[in-house]
C-alpha cells in the first residue's frame, strides 16, 4: 500500500512537472533530439501525452490496492491491460498528433 502511494505522488509530481513546461528534458528522445528534430515536434502535445500517461498510470496501478482488492488476479489483469493499453496509445499519439505539418 505504501509503495502504491509512493509511486502515485513521485508519477503525479512527475506529470505535473511535464505539463508545466519545466520537464521538458525529462521527456525521453526530445531531451536527445538536435534542433532540427526538435522543431518537428508540438512540445505542447508531446508535454499533456507524457504527462497525462505519468498520471494515469498510477492511477490504474492503485486502483486494485485502493478498493482493496490487491489478491484478486482478474483485477490485476485488466489493470495491466488497461496500462498497456495506455501506453500504445500513448505512442501513437506521441507520433502522430504531436508532429508538426
Amino acid at each position: 500500500m505504501i509503495v502504491v502511494i509512493v509511486l502515485f505522488v513521485i508519477m503525479f509530481a512527475l506529470g505535473m512537472v511535464i505539463l508545466s513546461g519545466k520537464g521538458d528534458n525529462l521527456i525521453a528522445g526530445y531531451n536527445t533530439a538536435s534542433e532540427e528534430e526538435r522543431k518537428e515536434v508540438n512540445v505542447k502535445r508531446l508535454r499533456i501525452v507524457v504527462a497525462g500517461i505519468c498520471i494515469l498510470t498510477p492511477i490504474l496501478i492503485g486502483i486494485p490496492v485502493f478498493i482493496g482488492k490487491e489478491g484478486d488476479a482478474s483485477l490485476h489483469l485488466f489493470t495491466a491491460f488497461c496500462v498497456i493499453l495506455m501506453t500504445i496509445i500513448g505512442l501513437v499519439l506521441a507520433n502522430t498528433w504531436c508532429k508538426r505539418k
